[in-house]
């Protein structure tokens, strides 16, 4: 059975072996030989790294954030082994270094990150120098900016002024260069994250929500897809779930286009000739119209009422038509000379609505920059009135207006207009052969 003065006497052994990286780090004793830092050791030296960096005075305009690199931590536990003798590694644009040989007791990473950081008192950033003969270049390897990862090792050693704990902490890109025999500042300063390069757009906040330090954005396209959709990051869209629909997929969409073709950013359906309804189910009897205007082998006719722009588009479409198409001059010319006349004659059965004006089927799609026809083609062609279209509004949906001689308009979808339906020739005498 051991005496309790032996077990004491082996417990003050391990003791005297536990490396204090900080007060509130417990860690495992030091092993004789060299090895990487545990993760907790890991998070903890790249943290205090990342937060002294964020601190700088002046303040940095294109500091980066670093990030830990296992193959650094490799080379510096390599260089901590044989405890820091010899010359340290000399600097090369591609690695840095920052080493120290400390008794054991004085402290660990925690202790002397606070102390290399603490030379940054006697530093001139004017003058890019350090004052008297004192020494900052740990200071300013730390707060290269233009370094982008970092690996560290710390290793126990013995010698004959008594145990001491090497440390060493390699850097990548290098830094502390010189310029005609003068050293350059290790940063520029300026607004925090002012100076950022276009791969590091983002800009990664300190703990205090000061600072701030360069990283690569972790949503470079700063929008989110919602209800389990995924967001393509080179075409900034998102790819919708089954059921939902809309720029962000915030929109529940479980239409079925029976007889017609399914337009994803509205939840709509565009009814092949002779069907209508929401899910074009609906078989229109033929003849689906009577026309007002002839132009060609189309048809157009003018509403009696007013809708919005939505509410337009699905009454063309249970008469088996689509709001109108204006695709040439000739057309519009047409169109234009009819509302005129139309709009002397007074021929409105509905007083419920907003202006003289009459919707078109052309929409502007945000997420295709342009406006497109609800049949989802871009618009070739277009008659816009003078300063138009303007966004007045967030106008998304398109107008005939009245008091610019019926040229185009950019409106408020929910504006309640009359509206123009438009009734193809070719899809008739397709239907017509094939009923």
């Amino acid at each position: 059975m051991e005496d309790s003065g032996g077990l004491a006497g082996r417990l003050l052994l391990l003791a005297c072996l536990t490396w204090r990286v900080g007060e509130s780090e417990k860690l495992s004793p030091l092993a004789p030989g060299p090895r990487a830092l545990s993760e907790k050791e890991t998070f903890l030296v790249l943290s205090l790294h990342n937060k002294l960096r964020s601190k700088v005075q002046p303040p940095a305009a294109n500091m980066q954030k670093l990030e830990w690199s296992e193959e650094l931590a490799q080379l510096a536990v390599a260089r901590v082994a044989g405890c820091l003798e010899g010359p340290a590694p000399p600097p090369a644009p591609q690695l840095g270094w920052s080493e120290a040989l400390l008794p054991v007791g004085a402290g660990g990473f925690v202790e002397l990150l606070e102390r290399w950081f603490a030379e940054g008192r006697r530093y001139d950033y004017g003058a890019a120098r350090c004052a008297g003969n004192a020494t900052c270049r740990h200071y300013t390897q730390l707060v290269w900016a233009t370094a982008g990862r970092l690996g560290c090792g710390r290793q126990l050693c013995a010698g004959s002024r008594g145990r001491s704990q090497a440390f060493a902490c390699a850097y990548s890109p290098g830094g502390n260069w010189e310029l005609a025999g003068a050293p350059i500042a290790p940063y520029q300063r300026g607004p925090w994250c002012s100076l950022c390069t276009a791969g590091l757009s983002g800009c990664f906040k300190s703990w205090d929500h000061g600072g701030g330090l360069c990283e690569v954005p972790r949503n470079p396209c700063r929008m989110s897809c919602r209800n389990g959709a995924h967001l393509n990051v080179s075409s900034c869209q998102c790819v919708c779930a089954p059921g939902y629909t809309g720029r962000f997929c915030q929109v529940r969409c479980s239409m079925r286009c029976l007889h017609g073709k399914f337009r994803q950013e509205e939840c709509s359906c565009l009814c092949d000739a002779g069907y209508g309804g929401a899910e074009c189910g609906t078989r229109v009897p033929f003849p689906f119209h009577a026309c007002d205007v002839r132009i060609d082998s189309d048809c157009f006719t003018v509403s009696p009422e007013a809708d919005t722009y939505y509410g337009a588009k699905a009454k063309c479409q249970e008469k088996g038509a689509m709001l109108a198409q204006i695709r040439s001059q000739k057309v519009q010319d047409i169109l234009a000379f009819y509302l005129s006349r139309l709009e002397s004659s007074n021929r409105v059965m509905d007083t419920d609505f907003d202006t003289r004006n009459f919707w078109i089927g052309l929409t502007y799609k945000t997420s295709k920059a342009s406006f497109r026809w609800d049949t989802g083609e871009p618009s070739a062609f277009a008659s816009f009135a003078f300063g138009q279209p303007d966004n007045q509004g967030f106008g998304n949906c398109v107008e005939m207006q009245a008091a610019a001689a019926f040229n185009w308009n950019d409106q408020r979808c929910k504006t309640r207009n009359r509206y123009i339906c438009q009734f193809a020739q070719e899809h008739i005498s397709r239907w017509q052969r094939d009923p």
